[in-house]
């Protein structure tokens, strides 16, 4: 995930500042994506829902 948002923004100053023009556009939009990626994965992984079936948390009731 922090890999996409590197890569992401790395891609952006890329295509923005250092690249040819008749590259700029496709450095720039292959930055988008990845930086697109990365909120995404973010994304997943700060919505889902904890595994509640789990064995070895679950307390037992010996008494």
């Amino acid at each position: 995930m922090v890999m996409f948002f590197a890569t992401g923004i790395v891609g952006i100053l890329v295509g923005l500042l250092v690249a040819p023009k008749d590259s700029r556009v496709i450095f720039t939009f292959m930055g988008v994506v990845n930086f697109a990626l990365g909120a995404f994965f973010a994304w997943l992984l700060l919505t889902q829902t904890p595994d509640l079936n789990e064995k070895r948390k679950k307390k037992r009731n010996d008494n």
